[in-house]
């Protein structure tokens, strides 16, 4: 039985012989986004960045070249991550908060959950000039969600290996 299997299937069946991999230039029109940022550590933000980065920066290039009203782009900030944007923390912070302000003049909103910066025991005087307070994380995801927004939520891991190790 098993050689008759065998026999309708070519072993060496050779594949397609191809130089390298296609690129593909994807049609994108006014891109709507909310990013979900509930970190669990404050020291994760950096690398959450680099999800809005690979979200921005290809479509503010070309071929694409948009700006703030070609796409909308929102970050919302309601785990640990929240301390990098009271004022108090910016030399703590310092990289990320100058991040965030360039995408911020960019045209990228960031908004803070207003429950989240009371458990925190902030304010807005608190807050960044860049930061908005929403009344809540939960309310604000399921608003923007309802007006078309795709959502991403950044998963940031702890690295355990280099790239040279798993290439």
């Amino acid at each position: 039985m098993l050689a008759a299997c065998l026999g309708a299937v070519p072993l060496l069946a050779p594949w397609p012989a191809q130089a390298q991999a296609t690129f593909v230039q994807s049609p994108y029109k006014n891109p709507k986004v909310l990013f979900d940022f509930y970190l669990d550590n404050p020291a994760k933000m950096g690398a959450a960045l680099y999800w809005l980065r690979s979200f921005v920066n290809p479509l503010t290039e070309a071929p694409y070249s948009f700006f703030n009203d070609d796409m909308s782009v929102i970050v919302l900030l309601h785990g640990t991550e929240l301390v990098t944007v009271a004022k108090k923390n910016e030399a703590k912070y310092e990289e990320v908060v100058q991040r965030m302000r360039y995408y911020a003049g960019q045209g990228v909103k960031f908004k803070v959950c207003g429950l989240a910066l009371k458990d925190f025991g902030y304010t807005l005087a608190d807050m960044q000039p860049f930061i908005e307070v929403t009344p809540s994380a939960m309310t604000e995801l399921v608003h923007w969600q309802n007006q078309g927004y795709g959502l991403i939520t950044p998963v940031v891991t702890d690295k355990r290996f280099s790239i040279e190790e798993i290439r």
